[in-house]
Protein backbone atom coordinates (compact mmCIF):
# COMPACT_ATOMS: atom_id res chain seq x y z
CA UNK A 1 0.00 0.00 0.00
CA UNK A 2 2.63 2.20 0.65
CA UNK A 3 4.53 1.86 -2.56
CA UNK A 4 0.91 2.81 -4.09
CA UNK A 5 1.39 6.05 -2.33
CA UNK A 6 4.65 7.32 -3.73
CA UNK A 7 3.89 5.01 -7.28
CA UNK A 8 1.20 7.35 -8.16
CA UNK A 9 2.29 10.56 -7.70
CA UNK A 10 5.89 10.04 -8.64
CA UNK A 11 3.65 8.68 -12.19
CA UNK A 12 1.86 11.91 -12.52
CA UNK A 13 5.06 13.80 -12.46
CA UNK A 14 6.84 11.88 -15.13
CA UNK A 15 3.42 12.35 -17.27
CA UNK A 16 3.81 15.89 -16.87
CA UNK A 17 7.27 16.42 -17.44
CA UNK A 18 7.16 14.10 -20.75
CA UNK A 19 4.34 16.57 -22.06
CA UNK A 20 5.95 19.57 -21.58
CA UNK A 21 9.34 18.36 -23.90
CA UNK A 22 6.82 17.13 -26.27
CA UNK A 23 5.15 20.93 -26.71
CA UNK A 24 8.78 21.88 -26.68
CA UNK A 25 9.86 19.93 -29.99
CA UNK A 26 6.47 20.73 -31.71
CA UNK A 27 7.09 24.29 -30.94
CA UNK A 28 10.59 24.09 -32.55
CA UNK A 29 9.65 22.48 -35.47
CA UNK A 30 6.59 24.82 -36.01
CA UNK A 31 8.92 27.58 -36.41
CA UNK A 32 11.62 25.96 -38.71
CA UNK A 33 8.73 24.95 -40.73
CA UNK A 34 7.13 28.13 -40.71
CA UNK A 35 10.91 29.88 -42.13
CA UNK A 36 10.84 27.56 -44.63
CA UNK A 37 7.65 28.83 -45.54
CA UNK A 38 9.27 32.53 -45.97
CA UNK A 39 12.23 31.10 -47.77
CA UNK A 40 10.51 30.50 -50.77
CA UNK A 41 7.73 32.74 -51.29
CA UNK A 42 10.19 36.11 -50.58
CA UNK A 43 10.68 37.77 -53.58
CA UNK A 44 14.27 37.83 -54.35
CA UNK A 45 16.31 40.83 -54.32
CA UNK A 46 16.21 43.19 -57.44
CA UNK A 47 14.28 45.89 -59.01
CA UNK A 48 10.76 46.78 -57.41
CA UNK A 49 9.27 45.50 -61.10
CA UNK A 50 11.36 42.02 -60.38
CA UNK A 51 9.44 41.46 -57.19
CA UNK A 52 6.59 42.42 -57.57
CA UNK A 53 6.47 39.69 -60.76
CA UNK A 54 7.28 37.03 -58.44
CA UNK A 55 4.83 38.00 -56.09
CA UNK A 56 2.75 38.05 -59.27
CA UNK A 57 3.99 34.92 -60.13
CA UNK A 58 2.89 32.94 -57.10
CA UNK A 59 -0.66 34.06 -57.38
CA UNK A 60 -1.18 33.39 -60.97
CA UNK A 61 -0.15 29.78 -60.51
CA UNK A 62 -2.41 29.59 -57.22
CA UNK A 63 -5.60 31.20 -59.35
CA UNK A 64 -5.03 29.03 -62.60
CA UNK A 65 -4.38 25.43 -60.09
CA UNK A 66 -8.07 26.62 -58.64
CA UNK A 67 -9.70 27.46 -61.82
CA UNK A 68 -7.84 24.17 -63.12
CA UNK A 69 -6.43 26.02 -66.00
CA UNK A 70 -3.66 25.13 -67.93
CA UNK A 71 -0.60 25.69 -65.65
CA UNK A 72 1.83 27.10 -67.74
CA UNK A 73 3.50 30.82 -66.74
CA UNK A 74 3.47 31.70 -70.21
CA UNK A 75 0.17 31.71 -70.76
CA UNK A 76 -1.08 34.32 -67.97
CA UNK A 77 -2.69 37.11 -68.83
CA UNK A 78 -0.06 39.11 -66.61
CA UNK A 79 2.93 37.33 -68.32
CA UNK A 80 1.99 38.45 -71.58
CA UNK A 81 1.22 41.71 -70.53
CA UNK A 82 2.86 42.78 -67.73
CA UNK A 83 2.19 46.07 -66.04
CA UNK A 84 5.53 47.74 -66.38
CA UNK A 85 6.52 49.36 -68.92
CA UNK A 86 10.14 49.66 -71.42
CA UNK A 87 13.20 47.00 -70.62
CA UNK A 88 11.83 46.03 -67.06
CA UNK A 89 9.41 43.59 -68.92
CA UNK A 90 11.98 41.05 -69.50
CA UNK A 91 12.76 41.19 -65.51
CA UNK A 92 9.41 40.69 -64.36
CA UNK A 93 8.63 38.32 -67.00
CA UNK A 94 11.63 36.15 -65.92
CA UNK A 95 10.57 36.47 -62.03
CA UNK A 96 6.94 35.88 -63.11
CA UNK A 97 7.97 32.59 -63.91
CA UNK A 98 10.13 31.59 -61.01
CA UNK A 99 7.55 33.13 -58.69
CA UNK A 100 4.80 30.58 -60.51
CA UNK A 101 6.93 27.84 -60.44
CA UNK A 102 7.80 27.68 -56.85
CA UNK A 103 4.16 28.30 -56.00
CA UNK A 104 3.57 24.83 -58.02
CA UNK A 105 7.11 23.22 -56.28
CA UNK A 106 5.30 24.19 -53.10
CA UNK A 107 1.43 23.06 -53.26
Amino acid sequence: MKLFRIATPLMAVVLMSSASVVALAQNAQKQNSTAQVEDWNTPPAGTEQAQQGYKDGIEAAKLDKAAKRKIDAKSSHLYKNPPVKGTAKDDYRASFEKGYQAQLQHN
